[in-house]
């Protein structure tokens, strides 16, 4: 690998690497099944950008993050320091008048394993994979093809909520129409065949799966919403005494070694024999996990198609009431939730060319006037959590610039609202915010939610979600395989 690389595919790609990188010696796969908790504190920040890559036993780390419309690896060394990275946007395959994402998300993995150069792949001893949080896959237990279309991430199923409401503790996380729980009882009230071969996993399940062959093995970032109890590490007794029961996966920590790497996998692309496949997490931990912080207040927004937040917690928070849940982070929380608002309803008015000519007309320390509430359709989750609020976009001004401005600042305030429950409820109070996603690149949005929220926001120095989950396969690689 000499010098930086560009290539070009169907969605931008940037790779950096340095001087030529010698095969690195295989570690034998272990088959023990004694595993140890992943460290997720990943502590500060040392990549060192623009430092040549020397030539030695060197270890590579992959992560690849799946998003709402499209899906990016990168792959980093033992210092953070990243080798390549590149992304794609799905490609469009119709299922009836609906898009096959399964087809999309399966075709996109294999063509970024193709995309990472082979000098890079020889060297990856570990993976990992972050998804969607709430995506929901039903597959057959024997085969691990979908029984169905996906459940997305956004998706509500109303129709499951009473049943769920009757067997869940009061205002507990599955308590909402859009949770793993609820589409796996719709699912189940739905279907009338296969439920016996029947098995639920998440999108980055699902995902992993077919790289490392072993069906039924998530993490308990993903399991949360299904139910799983991350304090106790287990099922709670009123979720296994269902008649469903036997359609969760196993769990464990993210970032946990399952298997190495198929064999057919290993050699089309080229790794190394010993490369190991990890547990994943959602997107949103992936994207906090890329930050590196570590310190209760630091909080990490997500501008992607919607808006996530994620703070480093002391205390558990959990009320379904208003979409608040926590996320186990070693010995600390992750509070937050996820808006439907975001990216999604600025592509949904703007094209990035407009975005970006517009921003640069708006004086981010003037407030707007305009008061919205952008959704891309009927539906919030948090802080509000109401299936029904439909989106507010008018009235619309003739300045587009204007109208921008208005949008921005009202995800801005829909982002200082969920802080403030938060504070309310009893999570540590928010110090700074990092920001990662795509809204990350825009500095005037920055600016305006800097003088909204009345905190320090930055832009995280990793913003993306396939370094955090680079981060895990690197903490995964020296682990005892499940």
């Amino acid at each position: 690998m000499a010098g930086s690389i560009s290539m070009t595919y169907p969605a931008s790609a940037i790779l950096v690497s340095g001087s030529s990188i010698s095969k690195s010696g295989n570690r034998l796969c272990s088959t023990s099944r004694k595993r140890r908790e992943t460290v997720m504190s990943l502590g500060s920040n040392k990549e060192r950008p623009g430092v040549v890559v020397q030539s030695g036993d060197q270890r590579l780390y992959l992560g690849l993050d799946f998003g709402t419309s499209g899906a990016r690896f990168s792959a980093i060394d033992k210092d953070g320091t990243i080798q390549a990275e590149a992304k794609r946007e799905y490609p469009w395959y119709k299922n009836g008048e609906t898009q096959d994402w399964v087809r999309s998300w399966r075709e996109t993995l294999f063509l970024l394993l193709e995309d990472i150069p082979l000098d890079v792949r020889k060297h990856i001893v570990s993976i990992s994979i972050d998804g969607t949080s709430a995506t929901t896959l039903i597959v057959d237990s024997e085969t691990g093809e979908p029984l169905g279309r996906p459940f997305l991430y956004n998706e509500s199923c109303p129709d499951a909520l009473p049943m769920v409401k009757s067997i869940a503790p009061p205002n507990h996380t599955v308590c909402s129409g859009s949770s793993t729980l609820c589409k796996l009882v719709s699912w189940w009230n739905h279907v009338d065949s296969n439920k016996k071969s029947a098995q639920l996993l998440h999108q980055a399940d699902w995902l992993l799966w077919l790289l490392h062959g072993k069906l039924g093995v998530s993490d308990y970032n993903n399991a949360l919403k299904v139910g799983y109890d991350p304090e106790v590490d287990s099922y709670p007794a009123w979720l296994l005494r269902q008649p469903y029961s036997h359609l969760l996966p196993s769990v464990v920590a993210p970032g946990t070694p399952v298997s190495c790497l198929k064999e057919d996998i290993r050699t089309k692309f080229g790794f190394q024999n010993d490369c190991v496949v990890c547990t994943g997490t959602t997107d949103s931990i992936a994207a906090f996990l890329a930050a590196r912080v570590s310190q209760p207040g630091d909080a990490v927004t997500s501008l992607g198609s919607t808006l996530a937040i994620k703070l480093l917690s002391n205390t558990r928070i959990e009320d379904s009431r208003f979409g608040v849940y926590s996320h186990r982070l070693d010995d600390k929380w992750l509070v937050g939730g996820a808006s439907n608002s975001g990216g999604a309803v600025l592509r949904q008015l703007f094209t990035d060319d407009q975005l970006e000519k517009l921003s640069e007309q708006i004086n981010p320390l003037e407030a707007s006037p305009l008061d919205y509430y952008p959704l891309p359709k009927a539906g919030e989750r948090f802080p509000v959590s109401d299936p029904n609020l439909s989106p507010r976009l008018l009235p619309r001004p003739e300045n587009d610039a204007e109208y921008l401005h208005g949008i921005l600042e009202s995800i801005a305030r829909i982002e200082a609202k969920a802080y403030e429950l938060l504070k309310e409820m009893g999570a540590t109070q928010v110090m700074k915010v990092f920001t990662a996603g795509g809204g990350a690149k825009n500095e005037k949005w920055i600016k305006i939610r800097e003088r909204v929220l009345g905190l320090p926001v930055s832009r995280a120095t990793h913003t993306e979600a396939a370094y955090g989950a680079a981060l895990l396969a690197l903490r995964g690689a020296n682990q005892n395989i499940l």
